[in-house]
């Protein structure tokens, strides 16, 4: 998986606000808060990107598929299958 930010910038601090019942269960099972609010927040990152990437591509993409639909694609002639 390709990461899209910079996992050497520093750490910075931050507070939050958690469920006390979900945050004492989750201190019980020893899991590392920091350690998954990141890989949480950087996997919502990315999909909030990939969606905002094919929402302002939509209309390039409608276009390719629509022309490769009418004329179909440069490989078709190669292709052996």
């Amino acid at each position: 998986m390709q990461i899209s930010y910079d996992t050497e910038a520093p750490k910075r601090a931050t507070n939050l606000s958690i469920n006390g019942d979900l945050l004492n269960q989750a201190r019980a099972l020893n899991i590392n808060l920091s350690a998954t609010l990141e890989k949480t927040l950087a996997d919502l990152v990315k999909a909030k990107q990939q969606q905002a990437w094919l929402a302002q591509n939509q209309q390039a993409i409608d276009a390719y598929n629509q022309q490769a639909d009418t004329n179909g694609t440069f490989s078709d002639t190669l292709r052996a299958f």
